[in-house]
């Protein structure tokens, strides 16, 4: 396996250039004296030489050896403790966090980049951060300021972990029928009983306690989700004076033996009357628990472009020395045997399918966390209306085709390899393993794309579709007219989806089952548009910039082959998605 490099220049090239993040920063007071360019690119530089020195060595003999349950107690593979703990101390986990609590303050255009480097480097190591930084989101934004106090300067320090426990064995996605049962105490506390699976990070042995944020029904609750709570539980409670007390009964059950990400503690928590503190309103706890969903869900499809990128960067380095054959046009290394792979036509599509992917999602994934810091810390009513609504409509497809295409790149960087890729010396069949995981959790893709289709295409009449469609419309209308490679195909992209939204607004109004049938096709419809979208943008910087070095004659090259080789697949999409439902009910369930 190559050893992992952050892809710094092609950071600094969305963030700087594409983007021109540091006049986001400066029209933001939240954010106008918290960074600047020099700040954040610094931040980026040391989070690369972390996660490439300390973490990223360690990934395949920790997939190998796992993490160990033994009566309740989880231990990660060997290494782990030591790295999370440099991790830690230069302030990786809170680099997002509130600076109040000691976090970092940075801003999410930049945390995203570090999520990429720190999962890249080992999906299953970057899991305890995020976990933790998500929990933090929601006790930061919801519980009251004690409970912030006590608990995230801990967290930010890395010092304390935090966990999601929502999923029980009866419920996936219906969240509204969970069991987990929260009794009031006359202190104020609450008793949390129940079983909660599927646990990230619930039990390990990286931090001296593992804060638990569950959702839970108290006894008058109503019925459904507007009957959940989401309550604080720590695994050791903590005394006034900041001090570790008494263990709290919220315990490891098992760990799950998985496909992938094996050193990754995978949890079944069984509370058992364990204290608890209630977070938020008494049950609006979804409400709070989506508070860190759109940051959470946006970081699960940046572990799809992180192990992609992995193994993009393992796939360019075997096909420039694995010597077999000779190029269809003759010999190439001509003092050797036979040519590197690199020169076969099918090679270079699969490592220009990769990279185009790749780069399209690291613009695409940064574009939405402009979004995120935009709603944030604008002070301007509606310009945090259209955020919110935009982050609202990209954030499953941020989840979803990141992620899809994540596997997909990951699959292409295994056949690079040939059989090599399917041993596991070389690395590749792990990340395959790896970033599966990645289009089930935080809600499966299909679910994702539900909710693009039916909530926010359909629920919304189309606005907040409309509102993404105008920007790419005012970015044609005003390309010069040396984009027209790039704006002549996207405008027809967005002709397709236009209509493709239209066909399906229009059909959902009689057959409800159009949006289902719709929905998985439509989110890579977008995609595809979304990507053109953010090619475009970077094209027109690269052709700026093509005489300075290869970088942007590289990325010229790279639209190119998106616009001509993949952006295509849109056609195939939308002739699926206007075929209808009915071909998905001509059989009765026992014809299956």
């Amino acid at each position: 396996m190559a050893d992992y490099k952050a892809p710094l220049r092609d950071m600094r090239f969305v963030l700087n250039e594409v983007f021109e993040v540091s006049k986001l920063w400066a029209a933001l007071p939240g954010l106008a004296e918290a960074v600047d360019e020099d700040t954040a690119m610094a931040v980026l530089e040391e989070a690369g030489k972390v996660t490439g020195k300390t973490i990223a060595p360690l990934s395949r003999a920790a997939d190998e050896e796992g993490c160990h349950w033994d009566n309740g107690a989880v231990r990660t593979p060997a290494g782990f403790i030591e790295a999370y703990q440099t991790y830690a101390e230069g302030g990786w986990v809170g680099v997002g966090g509130d600076p109040v609590y000691g976090g970092m303050g940075m801003p999410k255009v930049i945390s995203a980049q570090v999520e990429e480097m720190v999962n890249s480097s080992s999906l299953a190591f970057g899991l305890y951060p995020m976990l933790t930084a998500g929990a933090c989101l929601s006790i930061n934004a919801h519980a009251s300021e004690e409970l912030k106090e006590k608990y995230l300067p801990n967290m930010y320090a890395g010092v304390w972990a935090g966990s999601m426990c929502l999923t029980e064995p009866h419920a996936g996605t219906d969240l509204g029928i969970i069991r987990t049962r929260a009794e009031p105490q006359a202190d104020g506390s609450y008793k949390v009983s129940g079983t909660k699976i599927f646990i990230t990070g619930g039990e390990h042995d990286l931090t001296e306690n593992i804060i638990h944020l569950v959702l839970a029904k108290l006894p008058d609750a109503p019925a459904g989700p507007k009957g959940i709570s989401l309550f604080l539980v720590p695994k050791f409670l903590v005394n006034a004076d900041g001090s570790l007390g008494a263990r709290n009964p919220a315990t490891c059950g098992s760990i799950e033996h998985k496909m992938g990400i094996q050193a990754s503690a995978t949890c079944v928590m069984n509370f058992d009357e364990a204290t608890g503190y209630l977070v938020g309103e008494a049950n609006k706890g979804l409400a709070a628990m989506f508070t860190m969903m759109n940051y959470e869900r946006l970081g699960v499809g940046i572990q799809g472009l992180a192990s992609a990128e992995r193994s993009y960067q393992n796939a360019v380095e075997y096909a420039r020395d694995r010597l077999q054959s000779r190029s269809p046009t003759g010999p190439q290394a001509k003092d050797k045997v036979a040519d590197p792979i690199i020169v076969h036509p099918d090679v270079r599509r699969m490592l220009l399918t990769m990279k185009a992917l790749n780069e399209g999602g690291r613009a695409f994934s940064t574009y939405v966390a402009m979004q995120l810091d935009t709603a944030k810390y604008s002070e301007e009513a509606s310009t945090r209306k259209r955020a919110e609504d935009l982050v609202a409509l990209l954030t499953p497809v941020a989840k979803a085709f990141l992620t899809d295409l994540g596997l997909e790149a990951a699959v292409h960087g295994q056949q690079v390899f040939g059989g090599h890729g399917y041993i596991r010396e070389w690395g590749q069949e792990q990340l395959v393993r790896d970033v599966r995981i990645t289009q089930i959790y935080e809600g499966t893709n299909g679910i994702q794309a539900l909710d693009l289709m039916g909530r926010k295409i359909v629920g919304s009449g189309g606005a907040f579709y409309k509102l993404f469609a105008d920007e790419i419309r005012h970015f044609t209308a005003t390309a010069g007219s040396e984009l027209g490679e790039f704006v002549k195909p996207l405008n027809a992209a967005l002709d397709d989806l236009d209509s493709l939204t239209a066909w399906v607004l229009d059909r959902a109004k009689g057959n409800p089952n159009e949006i289902g049938a719709a929905s998985v096709e439509y989110l890579h419809a977008f995609g595809y548009t979304a990507y053109a979208y953010m090619w475009a943008l970077m094209a027109r910087k690269a052709l700026e910039k093509q005489g300075d070095d290869s970088f942007y004659a590289s990325k010229l090259g790279t639209a190119r082959f998106y616009f001509a080789r993949l952006l295509p697949r849109l056609q195939s999409l939308c002739a699926s998605v206007k075929a209808g439902s009915e071909s998905l009910y001509l059989l009765d369930a026992e014809q299956f």
